[in-house]
């Protein structure tokens, strides 16, 4: 006796078609990091900020359980072809965000979808990010100009990647992406 999945073969595809295009994006910013980092290491926080996006966009288009850490991972999948030696970094961060997003989801028991929710996760990445990077990367070797834009960018960046990828989803769902 067959039973119903919790995650349809439409959702599955959803989140797979949403974690490729996001994944691309977050090639894009795997390719551009050490740039970044050689040229404006303060900046890193707003690159960083831009794998938010699958986990948001899945979430505000299919408004279920799991599809944060499923579309995250297939994004960092799709990511590491751009740069395989990072491979364990994008799963890190997809993990870490995923699991965020999932978190704060899971709080309203996937029930409130309002745009506060999305951005309270964009806001709880971008202060972790700020902290985490901060310290790792030594970034206190900065002149204080830099280390407070990198601070701020580093807040702000997921927050503004929250509302680009807000606006997608809600463009996908009036597209009828997520009609049953």
């Amino acid at each position: 006796m067959a039973t119903a999945s919790r995650l349809p073969t439409r959702v599955l595809l959803v989140c797979a078609a949403i974690g490729v295009a996001t994944g691309l994006v977050g090639g894009i910013a795997g390719v551009l990091t050490p740039v970044v980092l050689a040229t404006a290491p303060f900046a890193y926080g707003l690159l960083l900020g831009s794998h938010v996006l699958p986990g948001i966009i899945a979430q505000e288009v299919l408004r279920r359980p799991l599809v944060a850490i499923l579309t995250h991972l297939v994004a960092a999948l799709v990511a590491s072809a751009f740069n395989p030696a990072w491979a364990g970094r994008f799963i890190g961060t997809a993990l870490l965000f995923g699991a965020i997003q999932e978190g704060v989801a899971a709080l309203t028991r996937y029930r409130a979808w309002g745009p506060w929710r999305f951005f309270i996760s964009g806001g709880i990445i971008g202060v972790l990010v700020a902290v985490v990077v901060f310290f790792v990367a030594h970034l206190s070797a900065l002149p204080p100009w830099a280390q407070i834009a990198y601070l701020v960018l580093s807040v702000a960046g997921p927050v503004a990647w929250t509302a680009l990828a807000l606006a997608i989803g809600t463009a996908l769902r009036r597209a009828g992406v997520a009609r049953r």
